[in-house]
């Protein structure tokens, strides 16, 4: 049983897990929004509010814990001069996860990680979702169709 046993396995070993989520949530805070899988995208999810929490409180430890995770210096800087402040008066949910379908390579179920109060939030990638291929003219003119052979030559 998997009593207090918090996040997925995401079919990784842990080192690989940590070196995934750790990338995911240093672009996350960079580009303040991230397309990836559905699974990874609520685990993201969990880490980035984590972390935003952390620029909340500003403390030098703070600091030094989210240097420990998140993977550029100027990422850190961002996360507590810009991200902190924002979210100072919100008491949680910084992050939403909107999902976007599936991938045309193998069907998985993708979704957008993005900051809540963003510019253009919701509307950025949601909104670009690929329409389905049109079928050619010919098929879709069933009447002008020509007739089969064994058909006019009536056999």
């Amino acid at each position: 049983m998997r009593h207090r046993k918090a996040g997925k396995k995401l079919g990784r070993s842990p080192a690989h897990r940590r070196a995934l989520l750790r990338n995911l949530v240093t672009e996350l805070l960079e580009r303040e929004a991230v397309r990836t899988t559905d699974a990874k995208a609520k685990e993201l999810k969990r880490w980035g509010d984590r972390l935003i929490t952390l620029g909340k409180s500003g403390t030098l430890h703070a600091r030094r814990r989210a240097a420990g995770l998140v993977q550029r210096a100027s990422v850190v800087r961002k996360l507590f001069a810009e991200l902190g402040p924002r979210y100072a008066a919100r008491a949680g949910g910084y992050t939403r996860v909107v999902k976007l379908g599936t991938r045309l390579g193998d069907a998985a179920a993708i979704s957008l990680v993005e900051l809540v109060d963003r510019r253009g939030a919701g509307a950025d990638e949601a909104g670009k979702k690929k329409k389905a291929p049109r079928r050619k003219a010919a098929a879709q003119d069933g009447d002008k169709q020509q007739p089969s052979r064994r058909r006019a030559a009536g056999g």
